[in-house]
């Protein structure tokens, strides 16, 4: 099957709908394989022969976290799957597709085909379906888990029906892999299929979620091992990507003794009188309050459990009763439930003031009836006793991870799953894990004052600031004041003398000046986000009577554990109050490092204007600073609510810089439909960052009539397969948004920052790693693991801490400014040394890690003084999704004009 003809890209805008890469352009001196490559549609920009990859930095060698793998040699046949009732869960529809294929009509799906647990179906085999290829089969599955007759309830029918919808010629991943076939519809179900062969047999055998399987051989306690396995094109050749991360599964056995564990270990039930954690601890008698039965229902809610007699149950929740208080009907007599199991089940009780599981609708089961059944992952949150487990678990050291990777890809038996077999799919996992070429960059040097630079230690990927001042301090700070909501001695006033002198004391060293060396200072007793706010309204009124006096700065104290009192504090300086404030909590006050009070200051000086230092053009970069192509760096992100959390909605943000250094920010900020990756007021948005950019460089750096030449557009939390909507959309807004404004000519350059990836680097030498066992800051890696035709690449800019640090994968998805490999790469890691808040290089441009802040921020938006103060925690009205998002639209307060010059968000 030849390839598909398509046309080639320009940089034009493209039509809605439409898959684009703006080319590249450069001299026709790429080859074949440049020439093979022309007629290739790409979603994002394509590569253009090798200068898709870049040059700069010293290579070195790295393990990848991928094991090589073969094309299907087979025909794929693609079915769609419609089981009735629908909305089944994944496992319970692998059980009937299993049933279907083994002992319904095996002869038809011989060999066996691959089910990815919802619609679709994939066969080696054409399956004899009959003239039109559609076939409904019945289905039927014991109701309670126990087959034959010994279950206690007919089996349940199910139907599915199959039908063929496309039959994809493998040829067409081995073109995609060589670069010589689009990212199209076809080849994107050419790869799900394998990936559907390649997860079959795990699924079968072992516990999954998704793409993951967790194998109790290979995990410790309640901690198994979470491969997460999937099949992925690079650059001529196929891959698989296996990856571990931490899973919690539900302690088998009892349910009564996983509930005890959960009041003792998690809940902090108090014992009383059952030192040895005896079952009526479970009873309201015993001290099962609501305080701690609630939290234990929302634990347990969704178990599955095995009720004596062998019927398998959901669990629903928990009774506030035990059992010998609960009554019931039985043949027209009031009986309790524990009256029922002596005297109709000859099964007394052995607790029977214990409260009840529900396990249907006012259907309730005594505790200690209940077994939960091995190999149950919980889809929640950990509770706090098991979070140490988990964290423990999942920073492993590189060697470690890559050791436990390569035994995972034993325990899945490759070589014996019949269902890669039949696709003529190959895995390579003997040599172990994939060797490839990473590069590290140099990492930029750091102005400060009076053009003092900074080295950083690539080893760390950090800096030491001693005996430096800031490139440009803040205003001279005149008023401010500190404002205490600690309670007792921790916040006493030779605890605020101290502060105050070791926080004037380090300014001075860094070239902040603070007029007045004796503040106000004020204790208050905030019992709730509305006082909060009023008692700093009222407290900046009474210092600050008149407008022409406003305070500069609020230091707030606040206790441990005071998130809510936080959050008001935010809303208070972000909102209402238009004065800039820095939290402390009170245990770090009495703190005598210097680092420390270094680290605080460092957010107060860009918060009131200051600039903390600059980065140095990097050998490679693009200069920032270029006055003949003005530039602005654009950060936008999206943030979703919590599963279940129905009704709440999504909060977007644009973070853009304003000066020509690119090291200071303004932000604006959106409320919209939940779970909308899209960002709706991108325009408006965009509009506005870009007349900050000309007001601030037309009035605090005298540069006039000026425009932008560059807009380069950081885009964080975008799935691959949201890569196109995108595009679609948002690259839309930014151009109409330049039009409008009379910017037309400004080149865009839209880069997706993802960190939602498996790909993990190990450097091969010891003398390319650092304390932690990572590759250094600065590892960049665009050969041999990335896309085989778009222009992407891996860049880990933070020094590794613990475990294994995750790099960011950035995709170009469209270049008006034809950046090269080396020049986007580089300034991609220059962007990661101005972070204002710490002397380190993080994992993403600052300007994307800005926008992460400024969405989190988003949620103290809504008023705590009146009725319509929207905490993760509240309640949502119950009127329709449509009323609910008007509603917080119309509650949701902006940035005041104060916050919208200032980076209040550092």
């Amino acid at each position: 099957m030849p390839p598909r003809a398509a046309p080639g890209r320009g940089n034009a805008l493209p039509a809605r709908g439409a898959l684009r890469g703006a080319g590249r352009g450069g001299p026709a001196a790429r080859g074949a394989a440049a020439l093979r490559a022309a007629h290739i549609r790409t979603i994002g920009v394509k590569r253009d022969g090798d200068v898709g990859y870049g040059r700069a930095g010293r290579v070195i060698p790295v393990q990848v976290n991928a094991f090589n793998a073969t094309i299907p040699n087979s025909t794929i046949h693609h079915y769609d799957v419609v089981i009735t009732p629908d909305n089944l869960p994944a496992r319970v529809n692998h059980q009937i597709f299993k049933t279907l294929q083994f002992d319904v009509a095996p002869e038809i799906f011989t060999p066996q085909a691959v089910y990815d647990g919802r619609k679709n179906v994939f066969s080696s085999r054409k399956l004899d379906l009959g003239a039109e290829d559609m076939q409904e089969f019945d289905v039927s599955l014991p109701q309670d888990g126990v087959p034959g007759p010994n279950s206690s309830r007919p089996p349940k029918v199910y139907k599915a029906r199959l039908t063929l919808v496309a039959t994809i010629n493998p040829e067409v991943l081995q073109r995609f892999v060589n670069g010589q076939q689009s990212h199209d519809e076809e080849a994107t179900t050419a790869i799900t299929a394998c990936n559907v062969a390649l997860r079959m047999s795990p699924s079968l055998r072992l516990t999954f979620n998704s793409r993951s399987f967790f194998s109790p051989a290979l995990g410790r306690g309640e901690l198994d091992l979470n491969c997460g396995i999937s099949y992925r094109p690079g650059p001529e050749r196929a891959l698989v990507n296996v990856d571990i991360a931490t899973g919690m599964m539900y302690k088998s056995g009892p349910l009564m003794e996983l509930c005890l564990d959960v009041c003792i270990d998690s809940l902090r039930l108090p014992p009383r009188a059952n030192i040895n954690r005896h079952p009526n601890m479970l009873s309201y008698e015993g001290g099962l309050k609501d305080e701690y039965r609630i939290p234990l229902a929302r634990f347990v809610k969704g178990i599955q459990v095995i009720v004596e007699g062998g019927a398998r149950r959901v669990i629903r929740g928990l009774s506030n009763r035990g059992a010998h208080k609960i009554t019931f009907e039985n043949n027209g007599t009031q009986m309790t439930i524990a009256q029922y199991f002596r005297q109709k089940r000859g099964r007394p009780l052995q607790y029977p003031e214990v409260i009840c599981a529900e396990v249907g609708r006012n259907v309730l089961v005594p505790l200690e009836v209940c077994m939960v059944p091995p190999g149950q992952i919980a889809r929640k949150q950990p509770p706090p006793h098991k979070m140490k487990d988990v964290i423990d678990y999942a920073k492993k050291r590189p060697d470690d991870r890559f050791t436990i990777i390569h035994q995972g890809v034993q325990h899945l038996e490759y070589e014996q799953s019949e269902y890669i077999r039949s696709f003529g799919i190959k895995v390579d996992t003997q040599p172990g894990p994939l060797r490839v070429e990473g590069r590290l960059l140099e990492p930029p040097k750091l102005t400060y004052a009076k053009g003092a630079s900074v080295t950083v230690d690539q080893r760390k990927g950090a800096w030491n600031m001693a005996q430096k001042k800031v490139y440009a301090p803040c205003r001279i700070i005149k008023n401010w004041a500190i404002v205490n909501y600690e309670k007792g001695n921790m916040f006493n006033v030779d605890i605020a003398k101290r502060m105050t002198q070791d926080l004037i004391s380090e300014a001075q060293n860094m070239g902040i000046s603070f007029e007045n060396k004796r503040p106000f200072i004020r204790n208050l007793n905030g019992s709730s986000a509305k006082m909060v706010v009023e008692q700093l309204s009222l407290l900046t009124r009474e210092l600050y009577p008149t407008k022409e006096v406003r305070p500069d700065l609020l230091v707030v104290v606040l206790p441990d554990g005071g998130d809510e009192l936080y959050a008001a504090v935010k809303h208070f300086g972000d909102i209402a109050g238009g004065v800039t404030t820095q939290c402390i909590k009170s245990r770090n006050c009495s703190k005598t490092n210097p680092q420390f009070w270094a680290n605080v200051l460092l957010k107060i000086n860009v918060k009131l204007g200051g600039i903390n230092w600059i980065p140095t053009s990097i050998p490679g970069a693009s200069k920032l600073d270029d006055a003949t192509n003005p530039t602005i760096i654009m950060g936008a992100d999206a943030i979703h609510p919590a599963p279940g959390a129905d009704g709440r909605p999504s909060f977007t943000a644009l973070v853009s810089s304003v000066d020509k250094n690119c090291v200071r920010y303004v932000a604006t900020n959106s409320v919209q439909e939940g779970r909308l990756e899209i960002i709706e007021d991108l325009k408006k948005m965009v509009i506005h960052c870009l007349r900050k950019w000309v007001d601030y460089r037309q009035h605090k750096e005298q540069q006039r009539l000026l425009k932008p030449r560059r807009l380069i557009f950081f885009r964080d939390g975008v799935s691959e397969g949201q890569f196109t909507q995108v595009l679609d959309h948002e690259l839309r807004l930014i151009k109409e948004a330049l039009v409008d404004l009379g910017m037309q000519e400004c080149k865009v350059t839209f880069v997706v920052v993802g960190k939602r990836h498996h790909i993990r680097f190990n450097p091969v030498s010891d003398g390319d790693k650092d304390m932690s066992g990572n590759a250094f800051a600065g590892l960049v890696v665009d050969k041999g693991i990335g896309h085989p035709v778009e222009f992407d690449f891996y860049l880990q800019s933070q020094g590794g801490l613990l475990g294994t640090s995750r790099s960011s994968h950035y995709n170009v998805l469209y270049d008006d400014n034809k950046f090269t490999a080396d020049a986007l790469q580089t300034l991609a890691f220059s962007l990661c040394h101005i972070y204002a808040r710490a002397t380190r290089s993080v994992s993403i441009p600052a300007p994307v890690y800005y926008a992460d802040i400024v969405c989190s921020r988003a949620k103290t938006h809504f008023d705590p003084t009146g009725d319509a103060f929207f905490s993760d925690s509240g309640t949502v009205s119950s009127q329709g999704a449509a009323a609910q998002l008007v509603l917080f639209k119309d509650n949701f307060k902006p940035l005041s004009a104060f916050a919208q010059n200032r980076m209040y968000f550092s």
